[in-house]
């Protein structure tokens, strides 16, 4: 059974605060569930990952905008598409150490 929770408990599990959070829904990064008429938004297992994977992004040096583009791929030609965006990172920070 997948568990919901709040966003408080989101961010927890997350490792963000509760505004990182909100960033990320304003940003379009994660969606921002409806509010059911009495109670509370509330998120699943499938959010916490998200958030985990833009931050092991952002750690790794790919902006907003990038992650962005990552999170829209889909399809056969995802392994391509992320494989040339990696490589292409790869190259800028290579360049930048002097390799």
């Amino acid at each position: 059974m997948i568990e919901k929770m709040t966003i408080g408990r989101l961010a927890n599990a997350a490792g963000v605060n509760v505004e990182t959070v909100r960033f990320y829904q304003r940003s379009g990064l994660i969606d921002e569930p409806t509010r059911p008429h009495e109670g509370y938004r509330t998120y699943g297992e499938e959010c916490i990952r998200r958030i985990r994977f833009i931050k092991r992004a952002q750690l790794l040096g790919f902006t907003l905008d990038e992650i962005t583009n990552l999170l829209k791929l889909e399809g056969s030609l995802t392994c391509t598409s992320t494989r040339d965006l990696a490589a292409k990172k790869l190259a800028m920070v290579e360049s930048k150490l002097g390799f």
